[in-house]
């Protein structure tokens, strides 16, 4: 895991001040975001911070307007997205797969608050089918945004192309781009364009980190342990991948790393993910993977430690 200098760490924290005294809030818990968080850092990589944040005025939660729920920030190379105490919550009892990651992330910058025993439970309590949904979105919507050849229609609806002929194109018009529902569109029809992709290196690695942690979660799941992916991208293909996926993938997945690590996230890398990779099954049974998920009373629990942390 790539260290954090002693003056990048004073000027995080400086910038989380601001905020504070910007907003009105206390930060009790803040973290690293994004590549510094699973391992993936380049030279160059931004210093992306999420943060949970609690209102120095609670009485905002009962006023007619209500209160900020998140807080967006870029101060240069630091990019900072925070979350109110109540939405962090919400979501982590939603078993959402930025909450928890944000609880997992192995580079802290703020601990008032503690995460270590909300980790915990979390990592026991969550609902695996909410979490496998979550990656599966990731994954299917990056993949049609940014490798998938498409046409976008006058309305800016996109069409993943499936397949170019003598007259057209044949495109998914279901809604995730999978080509279970399809459809002709001529090439003369003027209601359509067709638009370049940018697949380069972090979009290749951003789509297959979550279609990986989806397929190795419901896989794990079906032997009865629905086992966490760790956080540490590089850890998890070379303890956990083999496991579950042929060595070929991992070795695809390993090269987008290392490429992604040496300053090469922009460069142009084609397709390295696959259609039918990049789109986990829509439907996986419930009766295996749905699980009853945190408990609320307990949550509320932590929500008051994470308030006295500060308060």
């Amino acid at each position: 895991m790539p260290s954090v200098s002693t003056a990048v760490r004073e000027r995080i924290d400086a910038t989380l001040a601001d905020l504070e005294a910007a907003h009105e809030i206390a930060i009790p818990l803040a973290v690293a975001r994004g590549s510094r968080a699973w391992n993936g850092s380049s030279p160059d990589s931004d210093y992306d911070v999420g943060f949970v944040f609690v209102p120095d005025d609670l009485r905002q939660y009962a006023h007619l307007g209500g209160t900020t729920e998140t807080i967006d920030d870029s101060r240069g190379e630091i990019e900072l997205q925070g979350l109110s105490v109540r939405t962090f919550a919400s979501l982590l009892a939603d078993s959402n797969e930025s909450a928890l990651d944000l609880l997992r992330s192995p580079v802290q910058y703020r601990t008032q608050f503690d995460p270590t025993d909300l980790e915990a439970y979390m990592t026991r309590a969550y609902n695996p089918i909410d979490l496998y949904h979550d990656w599966r979105a990731i994954a299917s919507t990056n993949y049609r945004k940014y490798l998938s050849d498409h046409l976008v229609r006058s309305d800016d609806e996109i069409f993943p192309i499936l397949e170019r002929t003598a007259d057209g194109y044949l495109v998914a018009c279901d809604d995730d781009g999978t080509g279970e529902e399809t459809m002709t569109i001529a090439a003369d029809d003027e209601r359509f364009s067709e638009t370049q992709t940018k697949p380069t290196v972090k979009r290749n690695l951003t789509i297959t980190r979550a279609a990986m942690s989806a397929y190795y979660l419901t896989a794990t799941g079906d032997d009865g342990a629905h086992e966490l992916p760790v956080i540490d991208f590089e850890m998890f293909l070379d303890e956990q991948a083999p496991a579950v996926f042929e060595a070929d993938r991992i070795d695809r997945a390993r090269d987008l790393l290392e490429r992604k690590r040496r300053g090469e996230g922009s460069a142009v890398a084609g397709d390295q993910v696959g259609r039918e990779f990049a789109h986990p099954p829509k439907r996986i049974d419930p009766a295996v993977h749905a699980l009853e998920g945190p408990d609320p009373e307990r949550l509320n629990a932590f929500v008051d430690d994470l308030i006295a942390a500060v308060q």
